[in-house]
């Protein structure tokens, strides 16, 4: 489990296609104290490290992975946003998050709004259902509040220590996000469904 608060911004050093894509990534994190078998979101995708070494470690990504999230766009050089999993005592800043992807938005929108950036994404259809202005989405592994939904285009505000602290910073226009919905929105529809 994860809050969403992004603790690092890692960069991608290596990736190579094996059986299964193999990536190495780049970190500010003491590795000394990451077990083999940890669990770290990379934007937002629940990875288990395979090796260690000193300011990186390495995690392998299946086809099926790749496949339901914007992994397939990584590249090396590319920055991601990292979280460690949730250990009890922890504060939870954010909202409960699994690292388990849903699906894919996509950015349709980017502008300035003072400080801030205002960002229009646009969920796939069977998705939308679930957002809900004031409510909380986990993009790229980044917990964040929705300011307004219209059909399946939404709206999210970064403020600018986000934009600093995470990939927000480098948003544009046809960006593929891994977005995933809040538990608890998933749990009310399942159970309106049943009424």
């Amino acid at each position: 489990m994860f809050t969403g608060i992004v603790t690092d911004m890692g960069k991608i050093e290596k990736l190579e296609q094996r059986g299964d894509l193999l990536a190495r990534i780049g970190t500010a994190y003491d590795t000394a104290g990451i077990d083999i078998g940890a669990s770290i979101a990379c934007d937002g995708v629940c990875l288990t490290v395979i090796a260690l070494g000193d300011h990186w470690f390495e995690v392998e990504i299946s086809a099926e992975t790749v496949s339901k999230t914007n992994l397939d766009t990584w590249a090396e050089g590319r920055r991601v946003n990292l979280e460690r999993a949730l250990r009890v005592g922890d504060e939870l800043g954010g909202h409960i998050v699994s690292g388990h992807v849903d699906g894919v938005a996509e950015v349709t929108a980017v502008r300035d709004e003072g400080d801030s950036t205002r960002v229009t994404l646009r969920a796939p259809e069977g998705l939308a259902r679930f957002i809900a202005p004031k409510g909380s989405v986990a993009l790229n592994g980044t917990s964040l509040t929705v300011n307004e939904v219209d059909g399946a285009e939404f709206g999210i505000n970064f403020i600018p220590h986000t934009k600093e602290v995470t990939t927000w910073g480098r948003v544009a226009v046809g960006d593929r996000v891994n977005l995933e919905i809040d538990t608890l929105a998933r749990y009310v529809a399942r159970l309106a469904e049943s009424l």
